[in-house]
C-alpha cells in the first residue's frame, strides 16, 4: 500500500482524493510513521429499505410476547 508524509499529502489533496475514490486505499505517515489509512468511501445504498420493509403486510397479534408460554413453560417443567 502506497504511503504519503503529510505534506505530500497536503500538496497533492485533489489527487489522492481521486485515487480514494477509484478504490485504492492509502497511508498518510508522519516523520514515516503512518498515522491513517485513507480508504473509499462506499455510500449506504438506499434503494434497499429495511426499516419497516413488511409493514401492512404480517399481522403481529397483542398477545405476541405471551403465545405459547404454558407449552414452553410445561417443557421445562416436566
Amino acid at each position: 500500500m502506497q504511503q504519503y508524509n503529510i505534506h505530500a499529502a497536503k500538496t497533492q489533496l485533489s489527487a489522492l482524493v481521486e485515487k480514494a475514490a477509484n478504490g485504492e486505499a492509502f497511508i498518510i505517515a508522519k516523520a514515516g510513521k503512518p498515522m491513517v489509512k485513507v480508504i473509499p468511501f462506499v455510500p449506504h445504498n438506499s434503494t434497499k429499505k429495511r426499516i419497516g420493509f413488511l409493514e401492512g403486510q404480517i399481522i403481529i397479534p397483542g398477545d405476541f410476547d405471551r403465545m405459547g408460554q404454558d407449552e414452553i413453560k410445561e417443557a421445562f417443567e416436566a
